[in-house]
């Protein structure tokens, strides 16, 4: 967990949202200057801050309308702080649960040097990134299709289909096996699905893949020659982790991917563990993506993980 310990003369917390936001700012004495609510805009943000332009430190929870503001706030050249909502979470908990009292606590852990902060993704990787992770929404989808063609086949004790529906030569005739006029219906919306969604997989893969190179094609083309890395794998990796240097140990890195199990322990004793939503889903299904086709493609791959397993047993193996 990062701390923002820099100091400032005024600190401003802001409760964020579509279309409003409730703003606070605090002197470093600790006397509250402004806090009220106000529309969701620059202009209004701007001419709420204008006094205290000339020592402020801007904060906003990491949800998903802070793009803006941090945009905002790096062109009129203001230091801006992403906190973290999981451990925000933790730390400001209280009985009761407002806009005004959020922007506030905000705008004190800010003073106090006890703000958690979360990566402020630059602008110019940040829509390929989104795009990747709208890819993942769309290969779930898929795979409900997938899984309901088979389904519906066992619903009305049809013979089993004997062929993987994932190919598109194998979905002929599919939908004929079903008698009944509506059951038919469905399989083939199921498959006109499947057919519409590999279209604009395609296309949403081939733009992401042509952007990233932009981004950064050596690093894109040095991930490749990873066993069990393929194309999706390495922008995935590329776009999430943006800067590797953002990490100063290993250990953060590993933490960050989701990777370790973090112990709760009080008094010398262990109860369980924690925090396993806290880091980045979507680089931990990279990992674990990667991790699968190297064990299928690379020979190398299972005799590794079998003397893995001799060691540190099949689990953490």
């Amino acid at each position: 967990m990062r701390f923002y310990t820099q100091q400032h003369q005024f600190y401003c917390g802001i409760d964020l949202h579509a279309r409003t936001m409730y703003l606070c700012i605090l002197h470093r004495d600790g006397e509250s200057l402004v806090h009220r609510n106000m529309p969701a805009g620059p202009d209004p943000f701007l001419k709420a801050i204008a006094p205290y332009r000339e020592d402020l430190v801007v904060c906003v929870e990491c949800i998903f309308p802070w793009y803006w503001l941090a945009d905002l706030c790096a062109r009129e050249d203001m230091p801006f702080v992403l906190g973290h909502a999981l451990y925000m979470k933790a730390i400001h908990g209280g009985k009761a649960k407002n806009d005004k009292i959020d922007s506030q606590k905000m705008a004190g852990l800010l003073r106090g040097g006890m703000l958690p902060q979360a990566y402020v993704y630059p602008a110019a990787m940040r829509a390929t990134r989104d795009l990747l992770r709208r890819r993942r929404h769309l290969t779930r989808q898929r795979a409900a299709l997938l899984a309901h063609i088979p389904n519906t086949n066992s619903q009305y004790n049809l013979p089993e289909i004997g062929k993987k529906l994932a190919d598109k030569a194998n979905r002929d005739g599919v939908a004929e096996r079903c008698s009944d006029p509506a059951v038919q219906k469905r399989v083939e919306v199921d498959l006109a699905l499947l057919g519409y969604d590999a279209q604009v997989r395609s296309d949403v893969e081939l733009t992401s893949v042509q952007t990233a190179k932009q981004h950064d094609a050596h690093t894109l083309y040095r991930r490749q020659s990873v066993p069990g890395i393929g194309t999706i794998v390495r922008v995935v990796l590329l776009s999430e982790i943006h800067d590797i240097r953002r990490f100063p140990r290993v250990q953060d890195f590993v933490s960050y991917g989701r990777l370790v199990q973090c112990a709760q322990e009080s008094a010398g004793k262990r109860d369980g563990t924690s925090g396993a939503k806290i880091g980045n889903a979507y680089l931990k299904w990279a990992f674990s993506e990667a991790a699968g086709l190297f064990l299928r493609k690379n020979p190398v791959g299972p005799k590794y993980l079998t003397r893995l397993e001799k060691n540190h047993g099949k689990g953490k193996a």
